[in-house]
């Protein structure tokens, strides 16, 4: 017998335990701030914060429904609207095709969510967005629904809260995408004329024609910890004030320090902050 049919006879005789085989896949999730492995229910406990270095992970809008509002309080509205290929724009692939792949992606129609919920027994209008969707990109239908919910929120008199996060404008829809800047300040103009609050949450990253538009015309900005806001990026700036700009200069902690927010609060925090804002800002609403 030689030496290659006796590792062949070995090798059929072992038994192959299967048990470390069998394990259940995406159970642990490595950190991209610091590199450490945590376990995928622990840091769902934690708000998708890792618990080694305070770095706060993309969420989706489910995610922020279930964290910081009342348990099956959320109703959505206007979920059916859709995106459309109006200028049958193609850069690298057709638009069309990219609306396409972001639905099967997401299993939504857009690149945010909205509607109304209940955060400790306040009732409040509610915009999420998903940077999953292209990028949270804000297109016509975005501006859309958007505007849709400040209009129900200034006619039933509710506060309303907005958590923002996107890469901008939605370059496919071209003028169309920027119009949405104009429509959405508008209906925030007239939240404001009504004294209703509006209560602006700044997530990463929120930037381009979003920070641009109702992001950043909130009553109150709050800001998560180490979130990219801006409007256009680092070289751009750089190249049109010839000067050199400071590390981190549109990180959260900066725009803190130099009043561009109103504070940079961790997401164990933001519940009852949120609450506290709306009885201070909106006091003649009564909790039920």
């Amino acid at each position: 017998m030689s030496i290659l049919d006796w590792f062949d006879k070995k090798n059929k005789n072992k038994v192959v335990s299967t048990d470390k085989l069998n394990i259940p896949g995406n159970l642990w999730i490595k950190c991209p701030s610091c590199g450490n492995i945590v376990f995928k229910k622990d840091l769902d406990h934690n708000l998708m914060v890792c618990p080694y270095c305070n770095h706060h992970f993309r969420i989706l809008p489910e995610q922020r429904i279930k964290y910081f509002f009342d348990p099956n309080s959320f109703e959505e509205r206007d979920a059916d609207l859709q995106a459309q290929d109006f200028l049958k724009f193609v850069d690298t692939e057709p638009y069309e095709k990219r609306i396409k792949k972001a639905l099967k992606k997401t299993s939504r129609n857009e690149a945010v969510v909205t509607g109304t919920a209940s955060l400790k027994g306040r009732k409040v209008s509610l915009a999420i967005m998903d940077f999953s969707f292209m990028g949270g990109s804000m297109g016509s239908v975005v501006g859309e629904k958007i505007t849709r919910l400040i209009e129900y929120a200034l006619e039933h008199k509710e506060p309303v809260i907005m958590f923002t996060m996107s890469g901008g404008a939605r370059m496919q829809e071209g003028i169309v995408s920027l119009m949405q800047m104009a429509k959405t300040s508008a209906a925030l103009s007239r939240l404001s004329d009504a004294k209703i609050p509006f209560i602006s949450v700044l997530c990463d990253p929120t930037t381009g024609g979003t920070s641009a538009s109702f992001a950043m015309l909130g009553d109150i900005h709050i800001a998560e910890p180490n979130a990219l806001i801006s409007f256009a990026g680092p070289r751009v700036i750089e190249q049109t004030i010839k000067q050199k700009l400071p590390k981190g200069f549109q990180r959260s902690d900066f725009l803190l320090e130099h009043g561009m927010v109103d504070m940079v609060l961790e997401r164990k925090k933001l519940k009852d902050m949120l609450h506290n804002l709306l009885m201070m800002l909106y006091p003649e609403v009564s909790s039920s």
